[in-house]
């Protein structure tokens, strides 16, 4: 199975691009991690048309604070979902600095939050690869995740 995390516009901060490149190469151990990048548009909907573009054949999961929240335990049950599916591709798509447009949320498989705060974008890829990365651990039995 192969992961790709979609997303617009790259790292600049460089801790985040730090952080992106520490978790990457971790979560590289259990499964392929890619990433899809476009450019940012003076309107969310133009973001959107493009990410739901640049992941069309794969099972797509928005990160949207009107998403379902996920404990780190929930993320690795959806870590074992996607698995179990015989799914090739899962995409996790993180919006702009004016979020997804309505149209994506409606076209996507799942919605999910990383939680009740606004996260920058480049700080979401990091939190949402920390969380892959610890879903992971919890699903191979790997003392990382504490209760």
């Amino acid at each position: 199975m192969r992961w790709i995390l979609a997303s617009v516009g790259s790292p600049k901060l460089a801790f985040a691009k730090e952080g992106i490149a520490e978790y990457a190469g971790r979560i590289r151990r259990f499964t392929r991690l890619d990433f899809v990048e476009t450019k940012a548009a003076p309107r969310p909907e133009i973001e959107s048309a493009a990410l739901l573009a640049r992941t069309e054949q794969s099972w797509r999961i928005a990160l949207d604070g009107k998403g379902r929240p996920l404990t780190s335990r929930d993320w690795a049950e959806l870590v074992r979902r996607c698995e179990l599916s015989g799914r090739d591709v899962v995409s996790l798509i993180i919006g702009g600095a004016d979020g997804h447009a309505e149209s994506l949320r409606s076209a996507v498989d799942e919605c999910v939050s990383l939680g009740p705060v606004t996260l920058q974008h480049e700080l979401a890829q990091v939190v949402l690869l920390e969380q892959l990365y610890r879903a992971y651990t919890i699903v191979r039995g790997l003392p990382y995740h504490r209760d």
